[in-house]
């Protein structure tokens, strides 16, 4: 089952939130800082054991990582890192359905039956919201017919902060 909501993903009682990281995965803005923030600093210091897979990077673009959720409503938080945009074709639509679908197996491997995003990469990192949904959308729906049964009765809630970004995904979705 795919659901739209408009609202705060922090509050969200789901199984898992993801959350539009940046490589080092240590905090920043957006969604990213508001997730920290409601974590507390046991988030912080979860991400600062991640292994570094070359130096300040922790989760490379389009990779995904897991930690407890600690104060935050959801158990676990999925880290992944979107693409920043520049103009659609240095392999940034390729890379931004790769942070769902590896979102998402990991919620499967944890056990997960509910998940919630963000709008990945279409903040600070400008990938036009339309063009992102589209492929969020798209990188989910496959993702939940190519898997067995179990997985495929996974909850995914795109949370989206404005109510214009809610309606692009509701539109989408019918």
């Amino acid at each position: 089952m795919i659901k739209v909501i408009q609202g705060d993903i922090t509050t969200l009682a789901v199984d898992a939130i993801v959350n539009a990281a940046n490589q080092v995965m240590l905090g920043g803005g957006g969604v990213d800082g508001a997730i920290h923030r409601a974590a507390g600093p046991e988030l912080y210091e979860a991400c600062l054991k991640v292994p570094e897979v070359r130096p300040g990077v922790r989760c490379p673009t389009g990779e995904a990582r897991i930690t407890p959720g600690f104060n935050l409503p959801a158990k676990f938080v999925i880290h992944t890192v979107g693409p920043v945009y520049r103009d659609g074709q240095h392999g940034e639509p390729e890379r931004l359905a790769a942070c769902y679908r590896n979102s998402l197996a990991l919620a499967a491997e944890n056990g997960c039956k509910s998940i919630a995003f963000p709008c990945i990469s279409t903040g600070i990192y400008g990938y036009p919201k339309e063009e992102a949904a589209k492929i969020a959308v798209r990188a989910v729906r496959e993702f939940l017919a190519a898997k067995n049964a179990k997985d495929a009765r996974m909850e995914v809630v795109f949370c989206c902060f404005s109510e214009r970004d809610a309606a692009v995904y509701e539109r989408l979705l019918s």
